[in-house]
C-alpha cells in the first residue's frame, strides 16, 4: 500500500525561511509549536506521556526535522497516534509521505480536502497578482498538484470529534481551502487555527522572515473565497480563545489575542481582504 503514496509532479523544496525556523515553543504543557521554515507544526500531548498527535506535516523535505522534534519531546522512537491536517496545502503536507512511511500512522482531514489528498484534484493556482509583497509574487512556484495518501487518509468524524484528542473538537473554517478546519478545546479555550487567520503578514517576505507579530487573515495568494474566510474568522472570534497557534507566525495569547481577533473581525475588509486580485474580483462578481 505504501508504494501507492505519491506527491504531485510539482512537488519540490521551496527556498523560503524565517528567523523562527527551527524554534519550538511550549505554548501549554501539552501544546508544542515548532516552526519549519515559514510554517508551524503542532504536537499535542504532554511531554511525559507516550501518546501524542501531530497537527500538520510541514514543508517539503522536512521529515527528518519533524521526527527529530517529536523524539526530542516524547522520547526516542516515539510516534504519534495520528497526523491530523488543518488542510492540504503544500506547506502543511510537505513531508507527510515520509512521516507515514516512518511511523505507519493514519491521517485525518476534512471530507472536502479528500480530493486534494487522494490524487483526484489540484488546488486552484495561487494568485500572483494579489495585493501583497514578494511571497505573493513567488507563489507561482508553490506546489498545487494533488498528493495521494491512499488508504492512509480518512475523513474526520462527522460529529466534530477529533481522533485521539477527546477534549478537542474540529470546526469547519473554509475560505482558505474548502475543507479547512481548526481545533478547539473548551476547558482552557486553546485554539489551533491553521490558516483561518495567522499572526504574520504572510504575503510580505520581510515580515515572514522576521516573523513580526501582527494579526492577519488567511494567506492571500491561496485564499479563494473571502466571504467564507470572514465567516470562519467570525466563528473563531466568538469562541474567545485564550491562546492560538496559527499556521504561520508566533502563537498569540490573552488580551492581545482577543483584541486582535476582534479588530480583525471588525476591520476584515481592510486588514485581510486584498484591494485587488483574481479571487477578490471573482467574489465581487458573484455578489453582483
Amino acid at each position: 500500500m505504501k508504494s501507492n503514496l505519491s506527491y504531485g509532479e510539482d512537488y519540490k523544496f521551496i527556498p523560503a525561511t524565517s528567523l523562527e525556523s527551527g524554534v519550538g515553543t511550549e505554548v501549554l504543557p501539552d501544546l508544542y509549536c515548532h516552526t519549519i521554515q515559514i510554517v508551524n507544526i503542532c504536537l499535542v500531548g504532554n511531554a511525559d506521556a507516550n501518546n501524542f498527535v501531530l497537527i500538520d506535516a510541514g514543508m517539503p523535505h522536512s521529515a527528518k526535522e519533524i521526527i527529530s522534534v517529536a523524539e526530542k519531546r516524547f522520547g526516542e522512537n516515539s510516534r504519534p497516534q495520528a497526523i491530523i491536517l488543518t488542510h492540504g496545502h503544500f506547506d502543511h503536507v510537505g513531508s507527510i509521505i515520509e512521516l507515514i512511511e516512518h511511523w505507519d500512522v493514519p491521517v485525518y482531514a476534512h471530507e472536502l480536502e479528500m480530493p486534494f489528498l487522494t490524487g483526484k484534484m489540484s488546488y486552484p493556482k495561487p494568485d500572483t497578482t494579489v495585493e501583497g509583497g514578494m511571497v505573493s509574487k513567488m507563489s507561482a512556484i508553490f506546489p498545487i498538484d494533488p498528493i495521494n495518501l491512499g488508504d492512509y487518509v480518512q475523513p474526520l468524524p462527522e460529529d466534530g470529534s477529533v481522533p485521539h484528542l477527546p477534549k478537542f473538537r474540529w470546526i469547519h473554517t473554509p475560505g482558505h481551502s474548502p475543507g479547512h478546519v481548526a481545533f478547539f478545546r473548551e476547558e482552557d479555550k486553546a485554539l489551533i487555527a491553521g490558516d483561518a487567520f495567522v499572526t504574520v503578514k504572510q504575503e510580505y517576505l520581510y515580515k515572514v522572515f522576521t516573523q513580526e507579530q501582527e494579526i492577519s487573515g488567511p494567506p492571500r495568494y491561496l485564499t479563494t473565497d473571502w466571504e467564507a474566510a470572514f465567516e470562519s474568522v467570525r466563528k473563531l472570534e466568538a469562541l474567545q480563545p485564550s491562546v492560538a497557534i496559527t499556521g504561520h507566525g508566533v502563537p498569540m495569547t490573552g488580551e492581545l489575542l482577543n483584541g486582535s481577533l476582534q479588530q480583525l473581525l471588525e476591520e476584515f475588509d481592510q486588514i485581510a481582504v486584498p484591494d485587488y486580485g483574481k479571487y477578490v474580483e471573482k467574489s465581487e462578481k458573484s455578489n453582483g
